[in-house]
């Protein structure tokens, strides 16, 4: 301080004689601006100002010999400002940022030229001479980095040398660019690249090109360069790269290749319209050297606080082989795709959605590049409207529904299906009761009505179908009763109902059986009645639900196991239903056969919702499950403080399940299902099985006879007609804060020869799971049984942070061969991507292989070689 202290006298005394026009005798001072300039040596007509950030603005009426400036110049520095003596230049050191309009430019040394309204910016080297604090400009969204930088505030022209600027998804890399004007840049020798290093892995190499902001580059002859190695093969006469930052219509390029089937092809050419900021448009082709095409349309759309979805449509032709030759085939196909939401926001009372997947059989097989589209098997679309009224029970849905099964191309259609519903209500509540409320007004009844139209035939015969003959329709109604509920015994909880429903139909079956005297043989006429009939039923049920608890204490004091739980949850419910097949209710009717035998039938056998029961039941359904669990001590207590146990799960369910039917002249009791699941440790197990309390005669049918009474051992419980089995687990590596005391790490230090140190993690991530599964049934003693056992394994490896290794396959192990397998490699390349993806077996037997740049910008930068599975016989 007690150096610095004499200079910053002389500095303010100077600068006082300079005040009262003393200029003479303060050139003859010593000069003291040396210490704080860095670069080069101040004029001596200089003033100095040290120590702090200090503003300073120019207006425009800074000289009057000077170009008027549409706002003022505001800079500041936080090392030091110094001022020519004629006012004219200004030096800034450290963090300098100079302001005008939207223009910002930092750096760690600014000169600023107030006449010329010209700044030049630079960085500064450090102890280490490494350049610290270069330029960096910022006018509006546009910002880059470079090296110098020469900018006129007037004319908006400049010199930059080494420039580094992002414009969309790529990057402009110069040795020496020129700024023409507010927009646009000319530079010699250029880069372009979507990588972005300091020193690009790959780039374009521009010989000359024209930057416009935000808007395109276009370059004159340019040639690729990876890894600083140039490939003049092929040359690129010139280039055209758009950067806006808002979405823009233009033409897609196709990509290129090959089939041994279809032969060389253009595919996903065509051309973008971006339409407003609520809706774009894409369309797009596919077109083969052998005659297959395809088309795509596709379309994105959004209202802000309303709704958003998309829209796609596509349609293949393939055609294979020649025509007039044996084996030509032309299969056309098609899928459609849409999905739409509604904002939350929009209506609380209103909602409409879509969710719709449609295709043609042909279309997933032929036409399908991803794997899981491939192995898809069912496809389901829904379409749904509802409306609730607001500060009542009632609401209401409307939904169009499909399903199919790409297996047998069955598609089957509901439409429209109407719902109303009303939620349970209590018409003899009281309102403004005091005090407990009567059993009556408990009483709460609730409504639900069913509208459909629903049709499922094969896809290739499904709009030749009959609206009035083919489709089934229907309108239901169910109205279920709830009685107040009791409790028996205090704490078995009983739970009565009446439930009602009816059906009404358009239609309903006729069948007389005829005799064809030419034939000399039966005929059965079965004649569709289109009228009105109604079809209903009722049924009266009482259930009733328990919780028993048991608890053992472990009295040894050197057991971890402290008491072991066990719950039980029985339940049983009694429902009857009368016999609806009373000629009084008109819903089945019979006919003689040539044999003479009564043959009775449902005359609503094809309604949409069924039709009453057939035969008067009443039937007894119990149930019994069970959990049982463990008290446990910590690993290192065994004392049983409090707050140092732990529950473990032994059984998380064991259940037990049946019914007997109490109208049925023999076999009355349904068969046993029993279900478990528990954990150990850590593989979820689950298992279940079926048992046949019934015996069986040598034809293996079943006679009214007790397993019990005829066999031994565990046979006694009933005869196992089907069983099954699964558990999977997941096996993973352990990162590195996981990892006890005392184990290694694998984090380790790498020095380089400049001196640089870097930490590397050396250690394989990895994950591994397999399922097993197997299914176990036999319906008689005399029938052979029927085992399927599969094994699925999937895993994961990381070899280093950007090598990943994928497998996923499954094993049938009844027939010793592997299903579906496919193995993949990926490996980043930081802006560049590399992938290995094989199918080694099986109708899919396919392999590719793709290195490509990681930017959309550039996607069709690849090396691609592949072996389509189209080329399979």
């Amino acid at each position: 301080m007690a150096n610095i202290l004499p200079d910053l006298i002389r500095i303010r005394f100077t600068y006082m004689l300079l005040l009262l026009g003393l200029s003479a005798f303060a050139q003859e001072l010593p000069d003291t601006t040396q210490v704080i300039k860095p670069l080069r040596e101040l004029p001596v007509d200089s003033l100095v100002v040290a120590g702090e950030a200090v503003p300073d603005t120019i207006s425009r009426s800074d000289s009057a010999s000077s170009t008027v400036l549409e706002a003022p110049i505001t800079y500041n520095a936080t090392d030091s400002i110094v001022i020519s003596l004629d006012g004219k230049k200004v030096y800034l050191y450290k963090d300098a940022v100079v302001t005008y309009q939207t223009i910002e430019l930092k750096a760690d040394y600014i000169e600023l030229d107030l006449q010329t309204k010209e700044v030049y910016a630079e960085g500064v080297p450090d102890s280490a001479d490494v350049m610290q604090g270069e330029p960096v400009f910022k006018d509006g969204q546009e910002e880059f980095e470079s090296e110098t930088l020469r900018y006129n505030f007037e004319t908006q022209k400049g010199i930059i040398t080494e420039v580094k600027t992002q414009q969309g998804e790529g990057y402009v890399h110069s040795e020496r660019t020129k700024k023409i004007d507010a927009n646009a840049f000319i530079l010699k020798k250029g880069k372009y690249t979507t990588c972005d290093a300091d020193h690009p892995h790959f780039y374009l190499r521009m010989t000359k090109a024209k930057v416009i902001s935000n808007k395109k580059i276009i370059t004159g002859p340019a040639y690729l360069v990876l890894e600083d190695f140039p490939i003049y093969f092929p040359m690129i006469p010139f280039g055209f790269f758009p950067n806006s930052p808002t979405y823009s219509s233009g033409i897609i390029i196709p990509t290129y290749g090959e089939e041994q089937n279809r032969g060389f092809f253009l595919r996903e050419g065509g051309y973008y319209w971006a339409a407003s900021q609520f809706f774009d448009l894409t369309v797009k082709g596919d077109i083969y050297s052998k005659g297959s095409w395809g088309s795509n349309l596709h379309t994105n759309y959004k209202k802000r606080y309303k709704f958003s979805g998309s829209f796609d449509f596509r349609y293949n032709v393939n055609r294979y082989s020649d025509p007039g030759l044996p084996d030509f085939s032309r299969s056309p196909g098609f899928s459609l795709q849409w999905s739409h939401s509604q904002d939350s926001k929009a209506n609380p009372f209103q909602t409409f959605s879509a969710n719709v997947n449609l295709s043609t059989t042909s279309y997933d097989k032929q036409n399908s590049y991803n794997v899981q589209n491939y192995l898809q098997t069912t496809k389901s679309s829904s379409i749904s409207y509802s409306k609730k009224w607001e500060n009542s029970p009632f609401n209401m849905s409307a939904s169009f529904r499909h399903s199919q099964n790409s297996r047998d191309s069955t598609i089957s259609l509901s439409f429209p299906e109407l719902t109303f519903s009303m939620a349970k209500i209590y018409p003899f509540k009281q309102k403004g009761r005091v005090g407990s409320a009567k059993w009556y007004e408990k009483i709460g009844f609730s409504y639900t009505g069913n509208i459909k139209n629903s049709i499922t035939a094969r896809e290739d015969e499904i709009l030749s179908k009959s609206l009035v003959t083919d489709w089934s329709n229907g309108w239901k109604h169910t109205i279920p009763i709830s009685l107040p509920n009791f409790n028996l015994l205090k704490y078995i909880n009983v739970s009565p109902s009446i439930s009602y429903s009816e059906r009404w139909y358009t239609n309903y079956l006729e069948k007389n059986y005829a005799f064809d005297h030419v034939a000399q043989e039966g005929t059965l006429w079965v004649d569709t009645i289109y009228h009105f009939k109604r079809n209903y039923n009722y049924s009266f049920a009482l259930s009733s639900q328990t919780n028993i608890y048991g608890m053992y204490q472990i009295k040894n004091p050197n057991s971890r196991i402290k008491a072991i739980r066990h719950k039980m949850s029985p339940s049983i419910s009694l429902s009857y239903n009368p016999d609806f097949t009373d000629p009084k209710y008109g819903f089945w009717d019979s006919y003689i056969d040539e044999k003479g035998n009564v043959i009775s039938y449902n005359r609503f056998a094809n309604g949409v919702f069924g039709s009453a029961t057939s035969k008067e039941s009443g039937s007894i359904n119990f149930g019994l499950t069970n959990n049982l669990e463990a008290k446990v001590a910590a690993k290192n207590d065994t004392t049983g403080a409090e707050g140092k146990f732990q529950k473990i799960k032994i059984i998380d369910n064991l259940g037990f399940s049946g019914s007997y039917n109490l109208i049925a002249d023999s076999l009355n009791l349904s068969n046993i299902r029993i279900n478990g699941r528990t954990t150990i440790k850590g593989v979820n197990l689950n298992f279940g099985g079926t048992l046949d309390p019934y015996a069986t005669d040598t034809k293996g049918n079943k006679i009214n006879k007790f397993m019990w009474n005829e066999a031994s051992g565990l046979a006694k419980l009933g005869r196992l007609t089907n069983a099954n089995l699964s558990f999977g687990m997941s096996f993973k590596s352990k990162k590195e804060d996981e990892k006890k005391e005392g184990e290694e790490s694998t984090v380790e230090e790498v020095v380089y020869p400049d001196g640089r140190v870097e930490y590397y993690d050396f250690s394989m991530p990895w994950d591994f799971r397999f399922d097993y599964s197997l299914s176990y049934s036999k319906r008689s003693p005399y029938h052979d049984a029927q085992i399927n056992q599969s094994l699925n394994f999937s895993g994961r490896l990381n070899l280093t942070r950007e090598w990943n290794m994928q497998l996923t396959t499954n094993f049938d192990v009844q027939a010793g061969e592997f299903s579906f397998t496919t193995f993949n490699i990926n490996r980043k390349l930081h802006c560049w991507n590399m992938s290995f993806n094989f199918v080694p077996f099986g109708q899919r037997k396919s392999y590719s292989f793709t290195i490509n740049a990681s930017s959309s910008m550039l996607k069709d930068l690849k090396v691609n070689k592949q072996r389509s599975w189209f080329d399979n016989n």
